[in-house]
Formats: C-alpha cells, sequence, structure tokens
C-alpha cells in the first residue's frame, strides 16, 4: 500500500520530466532555424555574387542592381556590393524565422566571385 506522503509524487516528476522535453526541443528547433538562416545566407550571397561578377564589365549599377534582384528573390537583402575590379563582392542578410530571445534575428553572409586568374 502506498503511504499517503508519496500520493502524486511521480505525477510531478513526470511533469517536471515533460517540461525539460519540451523546453530542450525549443532549443534544438531555435539552433536549427539559425543554421538553416546562416546557411541560406552563404548561399544567396554566393548567388548575388556569382550574378553581380556576370555584369562587372557594364558597372557597378549594374552589377550590383542585379545582386539586389538576385537576393530578394531569395528572401534576403544585399547590405553591401562592390566591384574590385571584376571581381564582386556583395554581404548580404537573411532573417531567422524562430527567433530565439536574446539572439540575433537576422545573419549575414559575404562572398566574392570573379574570373579565373590563370
Amino acid at each position: 500500500m502506498i503511504a499517503p506522503r508519496d500520493a502524486g509524487g511521480a505525477s510531478v516528476l513526470l511533469l517536471a520530466l515533460g517540461l525539460a522535453t519540451v523546453t530542450l526541443g525549443i532549443a534544438v528547433a531555435a539552433a536549427g532555424s539559425m543554421l538553416v538562416a546562416d546557411q541560406r545566407a552563404g548561399s544567396t550571397a554566393d548567388l548575388a555574387a556569382l550574378a553581380a561578377a556576370t555584369r562587372a564589365v557594364n558597372g557597378e549599377g549594374v552589377a550590383c542592381d542585379l545582386a539586389h534582384r538576385v537576393a530578394g528573390a531569395h528572401d534576403a537583402r544585399v547590405r553591401s556590393c562592390r566591384l574590385d575590379g571584376l571581381d564582386a563582392v556583395v554581404t548580404v542578410q537573411a532573417t531567422v524565422s524562430a527567433v530565439v530571445p536574446g539572439g540575433p534575428s537576422s545573419v549575414t553572409g559575404t562572398a566574392r566571385a570573379g574570373p579565373v586568374e590563370l
């Protein structure tokens, strides 16, 4: 027979375990969201820099306009775009979908693209 002072102890333990599991799940989901956003920012920067490099001979305005359009198509925005000779250097910013209180709401990625030097 269960002593009266032990009744309900397992319920409290089970609730605490459930809360810990949910908290861990939220933390893992937030970290995963941050990782995906970081990868997306890097890939978008690569694509935008490649696009800008294809128009580098037309000048920085034309090249960076294309970089802005490519980044916008991937739900990111260009923070900076410049030409270094025929190389395009582009930095983009992407938002994080699951923001953790106190954590960043956006991530950046930078890429450089241009002709191959032989």
